[in-house]
This record gives structure tokens, sequence and C-alpha cells, in this order.
């Protein structure tokens, strides 16, 4: 592995040694973390993601001969660097939200919270990318409305994505939904304007594939959060309102919704801040194929 584009190929191949690691790491770690007593999830929580994130690159490899690990090494720790920071937003958001809460955090410092948290939020962005990009592999071409980026476009997604964000502070019992939204309708047309990989140069031909991918890797691990959740300790729990019925592990039936626009918000984050870096390659992040 290098930080080269590998070359593509259809072969069939035996299961790549990041997978081997990845289902080793899940082995042990899963059911240390949910039986273990006492605490033990701050500790265990980023090695059981990293087990996951190497099983589906590994995967995604032996389905399309590339993988965000094999197309660079470089570019995959970026991955981990831009994951945390962009998690630690939605992290200040709930300060005002409060739709979320960790049980055992007064065990921790405040250093020694921010410290663990910052180590298990890193696993977030490869993550939904990996498992976006292994979906995309079983789906051809999803096509949708034409959505060009023109600046009348643009602005709308801005005013749209502004007015959110100020509605979602001032009266967040009521708005908790647009933590969501909002930053993507910021972010997209600051991309666009940038010259930064955006997803509307896929939707101004009609092609939602990308945006799909992003929607269901998203969602596919949110699943797999709140399930791994379930059963740890330390654990976060949900406060969220009018919608706290019906729950799959801790996650009120409907609070999945929200990881829908989620994949599309980390996207335009993890694009822009690898643009301003200036790391920025156009085929690294490969949901359209």
């Amino acid at each position: 592995m290098n930080d080269t584009t590998a070359p593509e190929h259809t072969a069939r191949s035996p299961l790549p040694m990041q997978s081997w690691i990845g289902l080793l790491l899940i082995a042990v770690f899963w059911p240390l973390n949910w039986l273990l007593p006492g605490m033990r999830t701050h500790i265990l929580f980023f090695p059981l993601w990293l087990g996951y994130i190497l099983t589906v690159d590994g995967l995604v490899f032996l389905r399309k001969g590339t993988s965000l690990l094999t197309r660079s090494r470089t570019r995959f720790i970026g991955l981990f660097l831009v994951s945390a920071p962009a998690w630690w937003l939605f992290e200040l958001f709930n300060e005002r939200v409060q739709n979320w809460h960790y049980l055992g955090r007064e065990q921790f410092t405040d250093l020694q919270f921010f410290v663990l948290s910052t180590f298990s939020f890193s696993t977030v962005i490869p993550a939904i990318f990996g498992t976006a990009e292994l979906i995309s592999t079983f789906v051809h071409r999803t096509s949708g409305p034409v959505i060009r980026p023109t600046p009348r476009t643009l602005a709308a997604f801005s005013l749209m994505g502004v007015v959110m964000l100020a509605l979602l502070l001032a009266w967040p019992r009521y708005c908790f939904p647009f933590m969501w939204l909002s930053m993507f309708f910021i972010l997209e047309p600051v991309n666009a304007a940038l010259g930064f990989p955006t997803l509307a140069r896929c939707t101004q031909n009609g092609d939602w594939k990308p945006v799909v991918m992003l929607w269901l890797g998203a969602l596919t691990c949110g699943l797999f959060w709140e399930m791994w959740n379930f059963f740890s300790y330390p654990k976060w729990i949900y406060t969220v309102p009018f919608v706290n019925f019906l729950h799959i592990f801790e996650m009120p039936l409907l609070g999945y919704g929200g990881y829908l626009p989620f994949g599309l918000e980390v996207y335009s984050l993890y694009s822009l801040v690898s643009g301003l870096a200036r790391s920025v390659r156009d085929d690294y992040v490969r949901l359209g194929e």
C-alpha cells in the first residue's frame, strides 16, 4: 500500500489483510465492551470502531480493487484527524440543544473527557465514508432531480443554512432537527465557491448516487453506533423532545432520520477542511462509481 491510486480490477482475491485485522479487533473488543464490569467503553470504543473501519475497507478493496486505505495511507489517516473536530462541532451544538447526554461523564475530568472523546470521535468520518463506498459497489447510478450549482441556487442554500442555524440556536426545543441540516446548506456553497468537491457536481447531471450512498452509509453506521452503545459504559442516552418513543436501542426510531443528512454534513466538512489543507483530490472519496 502506498500514497498512489491503486489500479482498479474486478478479479476475485483473498480477503485483504486489513479486513482480517479488523475482524480480529471486533472479535476481541466487542465482547469486552459489552461484558466487562465497570468503566470500559472509554478505552474500548476506538479499537472496536477501528476494527469496523478496517473490515469495511478490506471489503471495498475486495470488490473494486481500491479503497480509502489503499488509495492513500496519508489521506486515510487524515480522515481520522478531520473527524474528531468535525464531531466536536456537533457536541458544541448539543450544549445548546441537549439532545443527548453521557452516562459516566462525571467519572472524568474535563481534560480526560476531551482526550478520550477525541479518540472516539476520530472514527466517525472514516466509518461513514468507508461504509458508503462499500454500499456503492452494489448500486448503479441513482437518478434524481437536477440541481445545478448556479449562483441563485447557492445563494438560496446559504440563506437556508443560516436561517436554520439561527432557528436552532434561538429555539432548540422545536428546531433541533436543523442541527443535521444547517451545516450542509452553509458549507456546500462555500465549497463550490472555493472549487472544492461538492455533491452538486453530481446532482447537476441528475446523478444522486453519492448523496444516496452517504445517506445509507451514515444510517448503517448509526445502527452499529446505537447497537454497540446499548450495553456499553460509559454510554450516551437521548432526551429528544416530541419523538422519544419506539426506541431501537437507546435511539428513538424517528431519530434515525437524522443520520441521513448527517452523512452529507460530514462530507461537506471534510471537503472544506481537506481543501483548505491543499490536499484534496476529487477522486479520493469515491461514491459515484
